[in-house]
């Protein structure tokens, strides 16, 4: 027996390098070279074997050793059919992945694509380069071919993808795989077919330039995430012949200013034209053509050949340049607009983009294809319309036809209308039905369509822009009259108020501070209530549940940092939660009451009812904030490693990390609907997220120091922050737009707790005060 298994484990190892070959026949390698790891069914049968193997010996009964046999006998058969199943499907395959591969265009494999992994979460958009093969000998036996053209158009675009679309750009991030293209041999649908087939899973966009008489004809190739199709199409012919040529009789031209200017100095003209080189020939051939034309001879049926050198190559290469340029922004913008909600780039980039003369018809092209590709977000995004049309259309003004631009602002301020729900009847201009519903919040937007029309000299439109700005002086003017009040300040605290909460009634505030007493006040008669005090230590937070019921209570002074939960309304003690190993810098309650969160150097999770712990959450350096999201299903948590960590907190796994501060995150809150993350840091800046993708919406500055709290409207509208700076700004949170800046705290505000009905809104300092103000008049 033991012999026979020794040939049962011989036949299995024979029968694993046939997947290896399988694999490797692509590839040429030898399976003497190929580290090779055995399928998981034959390592198990092999460990079975040997197990059977070693029993073998400790087994004397032949009833037993008569079951092991089977049993192996039986493993053998499953072995075997499996492995015959496995080759089955290769021999299935295996010819129409030798199908593809025969058009595989890149010289990079599908693995080393496809296993690509990246530190953040959006995904990057991957561009190819299928550079254009020109013969320039019939130019000149000096110059360069296509290699040149190849390696300066790869270069160019590499810089301008690594200033604008770098791949450790976390918003919009292109990874450029130059040089992966196997030019000499693959180009057109066959190719690109034979990529989607095997690549549709990532965003990919190929560049591809053919050589078509005295053109090149431009085509992208073009699938984003999800789709079930790719986007081929060509862009624009470009007259690569056309450019050289020009750029050779400028050559010539430029060099008649010198030959000229020498012969005014005596030089002899045989010695002028030692130093000529082409030019010469090139001057001679210009006089000659503009002599024929002066004659009436129509010189554009002559074969008149100017002589190329590298400096018309370079010409041609930055042309290329500018359009794989332009078409990789359009192309990037498009992906990471609708795949991560990044504002595009090109629009800023085009006035730059524009200096250099270029084929306009791609440029219209990319129009168009923004336009096509906002009609398509309207459904999901329309808000975001008016302003990315705007932003287009400044750019296109640059343009000599002005017809782009036009049909940009005209789609801007219709979507503008449209989001506002005005009527345009009766009137000859939508900008005139704009009076009706301008608010305060598009002082950007409408100063930016005045900056567009006094640029294009449109005078008529420029009186309706400047009506538009008067209505919004007119409405901050009465802003201004209904600025938010502080209705009292309450005194009490003998130190540092480090943290308030106000209960789901609006009745109750509830003060921690760092003289080691909460205080429970009427927030009416700024009245004490109770005063809950005795081996408390530095209180750092207070947190009240959603039903008003329980007041927790974190301590930041090592030993006692342990977390309390009292009874709000009979200031009985329920629970005394011990673990933590450092000062406790913060306590938070989620929505729903179920859960507590404390936060040290890591973040315990208990069960708010029973005093029960449910997990533990490790962080490597000290918790400052926390929130939960209103399902509770995720916990944020800002830490003083500048960055913010999402968990689940029912089973403590870690979601996603963002890092995007550039110092401590001090203050974290989540939006009422769930779907935006606040987070406010020592570099003075609070981030807006979009709690889903991770990715950043606006970036608010205005502090000029620390973000210590931040607190949301009930409606999603309003976000507050309070600052070490000693002020308290409110800011509009679909706009990022700040709206007041409330004074009057003489230290840091360390807390800000907002009223359920968002009437009050309550601010902590180091002051040792805490002031309430009245909001109703902002809402």
């Amino acid at each position: 027996m033991e012999q026979g298994l020794k040939l049962l484990i011989q036949l299995v190892i024979e029968f694993a390098p046939v997947f290896v070959t399988i694999i490797n026949n692509r590839r040429g390698e030898s399976i003497g070279t190929t580290q090779y790891q055995l399928p998981s069914i034959i390592q198990e049968f092999i460990q079975t074997v040997n197990t059977v193997n070693q029993n073998y010996h400790s087994h004397d009964n032949i009833e037993k050793e008569k079951l092991l046999q089977q049993q192996s006998a039986l493993k053998q058969r499953e072995t075997q059919l499996q492995i015959a199943n496995q080759q089955r499907e290769t021999a299935l395959k295996l010819p129409e992945v030798n199908k593809i591969l025969d058009s595989w265009p890149l010289r990079l494999y599908p693995s080393q694509i496809l296993d690509a992994h990246y530190s953040y979460g959006c995904k990057p958009l991957k561009v190819f380069l299928a550079p254009p093969k020109i013969k320039f000998d019939k130019f000149g036996k000096k110059t360069a071919g296509d290699a040149e053209i190849e390696l300066m158009l790869a270069e160019g675009l590499r810089e301008f993808i690594n200033q604008n679309y770098s791949l450790h750009n976390h918003t919009r991030p292109v990874e450029f795989l130059a040089g992966a293209w196997d030019s000499k041999r693959f180009h057109s649908e066959s190719s690109i077919k034979a990529l989607f087939g095997i690549l549709k899973t990532e965003p990919i966009l190929i560049l591809e330039s053919e050589h078509d008489g005295d053109y090149l004809n431009f085509r992208i190739a073009y699938w984003g995430l999800g789709q079930g199709n790719y986007y081929y199409k060509t862009i624009a012919r470009l007259p690569y012949q056309e450019i050289v040529q020009n750029s050779a009789r400028n050559r010539a031209l430029e060099w008649k200013k010198i030959r000229d200017e020498l012969l005014e100095i005596g030089t002899d003209i045989e010695e002028i034209n030692q130093f000529g080189q082409d030019n010469v020939f090139n001057l001679a051939l210009l006089e000659k053509s503009e002599k024929w034309q002066a004659q009436g001879i129509d010189i554009s049926k002559l074969s008149l050949q100017y002589r190329v050198n590298h400096q018309d190559i370079e010409k041609l290469s930055q042309v290329l340049i500018t359009c794989h340029s332009l078409v990789t922004a359009w192309v990037a913008d498009v992906y990471h607009l609708v795949h991560h909600d990044a504002a595009p780039l090109l629009p800023e980039l085009l006035p730059i983009l524009l200096q250099d003369t270029i084929d306009l018809q791609s440029v219209q092209a990319i129009a168009t294809g923004y336009k096509q590709v906002y009609q398509a977000l309207e459904k999901e995004r329309l808000y975001w319309i008016p302003e990315l049309a705007l932003q287009l259309a400044e750019s296109l003004s640059h343009l000599p036809d002005s017809s782009s631009a036009q049909e940009q602002i005209d789609y801007s301020v219709s979507t503008w209308v449209e989001l506002r729900q005005v009527s345009v009847e009766g009137f000859s201009h939508p900008l005139e039905a704009m009076l009706s519903a301008v608010k305060i919040e598009d002082e950007e937007y409408i100063q930016k369509l005045k900056s567009y029309f006094t640029a294009i000299g449109d005078r008529t439109s420029l009186q309706s822009v400047e009506k538009l700005l008067e209505a919004i002086a007119h409405l901050k003017y009465k802003r201004s009259l209904e600025y938010p009040n502080l209705s009292k300040t309450i005194t009490g605290h003998t130190n540092t108020v480090t943290s308030i909460a106000i209960s789901p009634d609006g009745t109750v505030l509830v003060s921690g501070c760092a003289d080691q007493t909460v205080n429970v006040w009427n927030l009416q008669t700024s009245q004490i209530i109770r005063t809950f005090t005795g081996n408390l230590g530095e209180v750092s937070s207070v947190a009240i549940s959603p039903d008003g019921n329980f007041l927790a209570v974190g301590s930041s002074q090592h030993p006692r940092s342990n977390v309390k939960v009292w009874n709000l309304k009979t200031g009985k003690l329920l629970h005394t939660l011990l673990g933590h190993q450092k000062p406790v810098n913060v306590v938070e309650i989620s929505p729903d009451g179920q859960i507590l969160a404390s936060g040290s150097n890591k973040i315990k999770i208990w069960n708010l009812q029973k005093g029960d712990r449910i997990c533990t959450l490790w962080h490597s350096s000290a918790v400052q904030a926390i929130a939960i999201s209103p399902d509770g299903t995720i916990l944020a948590s800002g830490s003083s490693d500048n960055k913010i960590r999402l968990w689940n907190p029912r089973t403590g796994d870690p979601v996603r990390t963002l890092n995007s501060h550039d110092g401590e995150v001090k203050a974290i809150a989540m939006s009422p609907d769930g779907q935006l993350l606040f987070s406010g840091s020592a570099d003075k800046t609070i981030k807006i997220w979009h709690l889903i993708t991770g990715q950043i919406l606006h970036t608010l500055t205005g502090h000029s120091d620390d973000i210590k709290s931040l607190v949301t409207s009930p409606n999603g509208q309003l976000l507050f922050s309070g600052s070490a700076d000693t002020t308290i700004k409110i800011w509009r949170i679909t706009t990022g737009k700040l709206l007041h800046t409330l004074t009057g705290h003489s230290g840091a505000i360390n807390s800000l707790a907002l009223s359920a009905d968002a009437h009050f809104l309550a601010s902590a300092s180091t002051d040792t005060t805490i002031k309430i103000w009245e909001l109703d008049k902002i809402q």
